[in-house]
């Protein structure tokens, strides 16, 4: 490998890429559908759609960086060349894609890079509505430390409470367990709430956090390669939730004593455990998963919350949506090679009926408010096996905010003001949890 690397050094990028003619060419290869190329700060993916089975090498060459795909038994195609246009100037990771055929039977990629990346490659079968495709994930050698990020976002923050912070999660980067302040105790006044959501005060005092600020946790359902579902105007749910679920992080921002992080801040696709694993990363207090439910007759309305159940679901509805829900990391293309099947197992394994119950507490305060600006599919809270609400120590709930295959709906969700009041009842939902169940001290799983 060093001396293929050294050859390829020497040779220069202007050697990289050896035309040959099309007309040298006698034999038909794999048709390709589609290229599209997802930029994010978390990592960029590139994804060949294509029908038929593909043969491939990778490697990297340095100084400067430079990932060379070759795809093997194979000639160009137009759909191919067009992967070079559909790279932005602001992709943190790539450069400029250069594509030829390399010789009569191989064609090459080379993705000149801004940085020392580590990359992921990988093939994903034929799912939904793709057919088989060939992934490229770009990840930063170095990723930000998301509790430390997550910090620097929090404008209103003590100084105080940012340095204790900031050294707690320098002792959790050197491998000592987290050391978490214990339950905070109510203020003998009443927090003021944002000028925004005064209308929906909670409905007992906020708390005045004394000792550390609450986190939660905000999912945008889908992303990337996964639209999630879409409604008869055309509309993603994906871009939808995003878009709720930054409002959202807004409403908490501005309340005192709490703060927001998303699992995603773009288009791009994050699997089910990654979600639950950035929330953990950040000591997260509450984990709120952002959807727009889907259902196969337009007359289906209203919204609905959901947490995990040990049980089996509390009806067919319910399941039939987990189910759905739980196909993300397979529409959206989760590599199986990376994923962290420890992790898996005690997601699965580890959530408690403690957690189940607050949870519940959780669900009922945000279903009593998202109640007062939009009707309810369901009067109460239901359950499921929601793959993505299995942090064992973490309240979670997931918010079907709207029927987008509703077209009524499906406007409303497109509305930003309608946006905003959905963001609102949830966040006064959240408040009103956390004054009638104040955070307490309690170990986390590392």
């Amino acid at each position: 490998m060093n001396s293929r690397r050294d050859v390829l050094k020497t040779a220069g990028a202007g050697l990289l890429l050896k035309l040959v003619p099309l007309s040298a060419l006698a034999i038909e290869r794999v048709r390709f559908v589609d290229v599209r190329l997802w930029p994010a700060e978390e990592y960029t993916r590139v994804t060949l759609e294509h029908a038929g089975p593909i043969q491939y090498k990778h490697f990297l060459i340095e100084n400067p960086w430079r990932m060379v795909i070759d795809l093997l038994d194979m000639r160009l195609d137009s759909t191919l060349k067009d992967l070079t246009e559909r790279l932005k100037a602001d992709d943190p990771y790539v450069q400029q894609i250069r594509v030829a055929q390399f010789d009569a039977s191989t064609v090459r990629i080379v993705f000149d890079l801004k940085t020392e990346v580590r990359p992921e490659v990988f093939s994903i079968d034929p799912v939904a509505e793709y057919k088989n495709r060939f992934v490229v994930d770009f990840y930063p050698k170095k990723p930000a430390d998301p509790l430390l990020a997550l910090l620097e976002d929090k404008p209103h923050a003590t100084a105080a409470t940012r340095e204790d912070e900031i050294a707690r999660a320098m002792r959790m980067a050197e491998g000592e367990a987290p050391s978490v302040k214990g339950p905070a105790q109510p203020s003998s006044g009443t927090n003021k709430a944002p000028a925004n959501a005064q209308a929906n005060a909670p409905e007992a005092p906020a708390l005045q956090m004394k000792q550390r600020i609450i986190t939660v946790a905000i999912d945008p359902g889908h992303g990337g390669e996964d639209p999630g579902a879409i409604g008869r105007a055309g509309t993603y749910e994906k871009n939808v939730v995003l878009a709720i679920s930054k409002q959202l992080k807004a409403e908490i921002d501005a309340m005192p004593g709490m703060r927001a992080m998303l699992t995603r801040n773009g288009d791009f696709f994050v699997p089910l455990n990654t979600r639950v694993q950035k929330a953990r990363s950040v000591n997260a207090d509450l984990f709120v998963s952002v959807h727009a439910d889907a259902f196969i007759k337009p007359t289906a309305s209203g919204s609905s919350v959901f947490v995990l159940s040990e049980r089996g679901a509390t009806s067919t509805a319910a399941k039939w949506l987990a189910n759905k829900e739980n196909a993300s990391d397979l529409i959206g293309g989760v590599n199986i090679r990376s994923t962290d099947s420890q992790l898996a197992r005690v997601l699965l394994d580890l959530s408690t009926t403690a957690q189940i119950n607050d949870s519940l507490k959780l669900g009922d305060a945000v279903l009593g408010k998202i109640g007062k600006i939009n009707k309810l599919h369901k009067p109460r809270v239901e359950q499921a096996g929601f793959a993505v609400l299995k942090a064992p120590d973490i309240p979670s709930i997931l918010v079907e905010t709207a029927f987008i295959s509703n077209p009524d709906e499906e406007r409303k969700l497109n509305d930003p003001s309608h946006q905003r009041q959905i963001a609102q009842a949830i966040a006064q939902g959240i408040a009103n949890y956390f004054a009638k169940n104040p955070p307490v001290a309690r170990a986390r799983i590392t």
